[in-house]
């Protein structure tokens, strides 16, 4: 397809330490390719004329992932056919880890980086004391918010678990750095029944598309991730409603709940969660183009949904860090 000189491709990188605007396609590091020279030129204008929109990103990715011309042309056709880049390549960058996605799994996107900042900063004051801090993500996918709060709370006990064994797979990797613990099953059923009432927060970035909207969502998405992973059922929030329903059998006193929800469904989103008898907040990063419901169960009266806009939003304050 596109003639190239192997003296041209670098190095696969390691995991970089900074994320790029762009929600879908993983990032090198401040030491990119620069992919406007020679060989580099001819993938960037293979890959536009295709259709791909961050063409020089994806071009730089591409040849640092393969180590032959012919391997490098048979991902460029694959790509250009609209395989998603991170299936091709078999990661994605999310808050500066590198995460194993296998085809077929749900790529984690940009804005679900916001779910890990809001779940640090209501951490921040959580009373933990002594004690280890215990951490559940529901509809985990490949782990990457899991993995990523795992690293800003190098002390905490982490739990993940999917429907999807596939996508669990590749959590098990992602996780396993962190002495993540990985359940296969629907929702809370797979969760051993010992650990309930004893988390300090449950995470869930569970699919809130309403199923008639994901005829118009992406073909990449449409068409290699799973149905499981994108339909949230006729209004978006079937699985919000039972999840914290559930929630606060499985949260211990003071426990949070946080929740990924779009800036149109989140006072839905919120409702669900007071009528669960959580406190509630919705924040919102223009930033990342993320938002989060986060309730808290307290002896408190239950206060109505407040709502938080973030411009910028600013780095979270991590565990014990006051």
């Amino acid at each position: 397809m596109v003639g190239m000189e192997h003296s041209a491709w670098p190095p696969v990188r390691e995991p970089i330490e900074k994320s790029s605007a762009e929600p879908r396609v993983a990032t090198l590091s401040a030491a990119t390719l620069d992919a406007t020279e020679g060989a580099g030129r001819d993938l960037v204008a293979a890959l536009r004329a295709g259709g791909c929109v961050y063409a020089e990103d994806e071009a730089a990715i591409l040849m640092g992932a393969c180590r032959t011309r012919a391997e490098l042309e048979g991902m460029i056709a694959q790509r250009v056919a609209g395989i998603p880049l991170e299936h091709l390549v078999g990661w994605a960058e999310f808050c500066g880890l590198r995460m194993v996605v296998a085809p077929g799994v749900f790529v984690p996107r940009r804005r679900s980086e916001f779910l890990v900042r809001q779940t640090l900063t209501e951490l921040a004051g959580h009373p933990c004391g002594e004690r280890q801090l215990k951490i559940l993500d529901l509809c985990t996918g490949s782990g990457a918010v899991g993995a990523a709060l795992a690293r800003s709370l190098p002390d905490c006990e982490l739990h993940v678990a999917d429907v999807d064994p596939v996508a669990l797979a590749c959590a098990a990797q992602n996780v396993a750095a962190f002495g993540g613990k990985v359940y296969c099953g629907d929702l809370f059923d797979p969760v051993p029944d010992s650990l309930q009432g004893s988390f300090d927060v449950i995470v869930a970035n569970a699919p809130y598309v309403p199923t008639e909207a994901i005829a118009f969502m992406p073909r990449e998405a449409r068409v290699y991730e799973p149905m499981a992973a994108l339909d949230g059922g006729a209004d978006g929030l079937a699985l919000h409603r039972r999840i914290a329903a559930q929630a606060p059998l499985w949260l211990g006193k003071d426990g949070i709940l946080l929740v990924e929800s779009s800036a149109r469904q989140a006072e839905t989103t919120a409702a669900i969660l007071v009528s669960q008898g959580f406190s509630v907040s919705v924040s919102t990063s223009e930033e990342l183009g993320g938002t989060v419901v986060a309730g808290r169960l307290s002896p408190a009266p239950v206060a109505a949904p407040g709502k938080v806009f973030i411009k910028a939003a600013k780095p979270a304050k991590r565990w014990g860090t006051g």
